[in-house]
């Protein structure tokens, strides 16, 4: 009769096999990104980082430890929510049953007119970031436009949901309200990256 090595005896000889086994080729460990990181703490300085991150770590490779770029890039992310928010008070305006409360319908309309004067501020915005150090004006001039732009935009969040206050609670309103707060807190954060390219440039 064959003598068996003990269980555990056996899966001690695994283990120290595994031990002493040549790492596995092909599947290196992920390098912590530089540009990653140089997003990560520019983020630092918004009011709301973690969002700050989320929403432009995927663009690391276009900034590249670039605080300009990384402030257009910002300013693209704003223009795109300010749009879809525009687009979405605009469809559910259309669709929104409200009887006779006409409170609702007017926030709504307000509404859509806040967010269509953000777009073009964004959209100012973006394009005078694109075009700073040449054209008219100087760089300082250039970027008070971009900061003036950016805050007037965020002044028109903040209308649009100042003129939910009078609205009666519901899921409309609630899902207004929330999505443009979310809106609200990314404009907030491209003007922060913006104010620090000001400080660096001026």
């Amino acid at each position: 009769m064959k003598n068996h090595l003990p269980l555990t005896s056996l899966s001690l000889l695994i283990f120290l096999f595994l031990l002493r086994s040549p790492p596995a080729v092909g599947f290196p460990s992920p390098a912590p990104s530089n540009d990653s990181d140089f997003i990560r703490t520019s983020c630092g300085t918004t009011l709301y980082p973690e969002l700050c991150y989320s929403s432009l770590s995927r663009y690391a490779n276009a900034v590249q430890s670039n605080p300009s770029q990384l402030a257009k890039v910002a300013i693209g992310v704003s223009l795109s929510n300010a749009k879809r928010m525009a687009a979405f008070v605009s469809n559910i305006s259309r669709h929104a049953d409200y009887g006779s409360d006409h409170r609702a319908t007017a926030a709504l309309h307000d509404c859509f007119s806040n967010f269509d004067d953000a777009v073009d501020q964004i959209r100012d915005s973006l394009r005078q970031m694109k075009s700073i150090g040449s054209g008219p004006g100087s760089v300082r001039f250039q970027m008070s436009n971009v900061q003036t732009w950016m805050s007037a935009a965020l002044t028109d969040q903040d209308t649009c949901t100042d003129g939910f206050q009078d609205v009666p609670e519901g899921s409309v309103k609630s899902d207004v309200v929330n999505r443009v707060e979310k809106v609200k807190k990314v404009t907030s954060n491209a003007l922060a990256l913006v104010n620090r390219v000001a400080e660096k440039r001026g």
